[in-house]
């Protein structure tokens, strides 16, 4: 007898994988396994579907298993894949992320985010010949030891066993959307910085936008001291607009990273910047390689999807449907009794219980969202797809039946919510 649940198969998984899973992200979410996905749906192996606001936390910009990017893949595919060499994929690819994105002279692929935001911070080194970089509490840059930090007793250090404290000696972390803490690193350490990094917005840790003049301070500090701005826009790129952060602010940094987005699903990075900068890779021995770099089915994607998305523009309608579902997820929720604040873009937003005018990591924290973390367990229950840290997805993908079932799906969620725990 074949065992073909989702708890049959995860106790396969766990003999064979540690917790199951193949990124720790992961654990802490439903341990369902997916059976298949199309537009902005899933459909479990036990045959239950699910109203999508992960979007496989973030690349199925265009809904799951796009058509105009499998056909361009399976095209692709079909005269190789890797080559150890050049081909023209690669470079039309490349031609069109510039083009698309609009301030930048050269780009360079990877696979991850994580790759890309690394070959950044070497470049930035490089190019000043520092060696610190300024970035901001809950900003995510990839799991690397250089860069993944968590708080523990008031201060931020390493986020993981094995984990070496020297690997973050030079490193700055300050609070986001504060003009004052920017300035006092700048005094302290200003010589010795070799960039900022960060998100336009910084979505990953509770979608909180940029307060007005912030970003421009960040620019206009790094030019007054020779340091770079690198946006990781592995996530804010193509989502926030075409040309992602950088356009959607009208601020341009010197480097950004790019991924998620920008392929359809399909796993590739990229990172970007002026040309004096990228040209280190080649003239002044700044290693950049990979085996998989701009291979044939990444660019493909690439190209696929970006002219989706140049050609037939989803922002819009994204807009209109993140606008209403931010509107009316909390009215639903006032009507049994709770408080839900949501805040951020229609593309990408936060939810959570509990009151408070977020703008860094901190003032997050004030929210309850532990709670909102057990909630998300109860809307995957009633068929709807999240994460338990706050952030929902919006796709181009998601039309107004998708809107009809994931209202009717919170409400019907939050109903037996309230009657299960009062």
């Amino acid at each position: 007898m074949t065992l073909t649940t989702s708890t049959d198969l995860l106790d396969r998984a766990e003999s064979s994988t540690p917790g199951g899973v193949h990124s720790n992200v992961r654990l802490a979410g439903p341990r369902t396994f997916i059976a298949r996905a199309a537009g902005a749906r899933l459909w479990d192996v036990d045959g239950k579907d699910y109203v999508d606001h992960l979007l496989g936390q973030g690349p199925n910009f265009l809904g799951h298993a796009p058509a105009p990017v499998l056909d361009a893949v399976d095209r692709a595919s079909r005269d190789g894949i890797i080559f150890g060499g050049q081909h023209r994929l690669e470079l039309e690819a490349a031609e069109t992320l510039l083009s698309t994105i609009g301030w930048a002279d050269m780009v360079r692929f990877t696979v991850t985010g994580t790759e890309a935001v690394q070959a950044a911070i070497r470049l930035a080194r490089a190019h000043t010949g520092r060696s610190r970089i300024l970035r901001f509490e809950g900003q995510y840059h990839g799991w690397l030891d250089n860069v993944l930090l968590a708080p523990t007793n008031g201060r931020w250090g390493p986020a993981s066993a094995g984990q070496l404290r020297g690997d973050l000696d030079h490193t700055i972390v300050i609070p986001w959307n504060d003009t004052s803490a920017v300035d006092a690193a700048f005094k302290l350490y200003g010589d010795d910085i070799a960039a900022i990094i960060t998100e336009p917005a910084m979505i990953n840790a509770g979608a909180i936008p940029p307060q007005p003049g912030y970003l421009e301070h960040l620019r206009r500090t790094t030019t007054d001291h020779d340091a770079l701005l690198i946006f990781d826009e592995v996530i804010t790129g193509f989502r926030l607009a075409l040309g992602g952060g950088a356009e959607a602010f009208q601020i341009t940094p010197d480097l950004a990273t790019y991924g998620k987005a920008m392929a359809g699903g399909v796993p590739v990075a990229a990172f970007a910047g002026r040309g004096d900068i990228m040209e280190r890779i080649v003239t002044s021995g700044v290693n950049h390689s990979g085996t998989l770099n701009g291979n044939a089915i990444g660019s493909a994607a690439v190209i696929a999807t970006l002219a989706q998305l140049r050609d037939n523009p989803p922002y819009e309608r994204i807009h209109d449907h993140g606008t209403t579902l931010m509107r009316q997820l909390p009215r639903i929720a006032a009507d049994h009794g709770y408080t839900l604040n949501v805040h951020g873009f229609p593309a990408a937003f936060h939810l959570s219980f509990g009151a408070a005018a977020v703008s860094d990591w901190r003032s997050l924290q004030q929210l309850d969202l532990a709670q909102y973390d057990r909630f998300s367990h109860h809307l995957v229950d009633h068929g709807i797809w999240v994460t338990g840290r706050g952030i929902w997805y919006t796709s181009a993908a998601h039309g107004p039946q998708e809107l009809a079932d994931a209202l009717e799906r919170f409400e019907t969620a939050i109903a037996t919510w309230t009657a299960a725990t009062s």
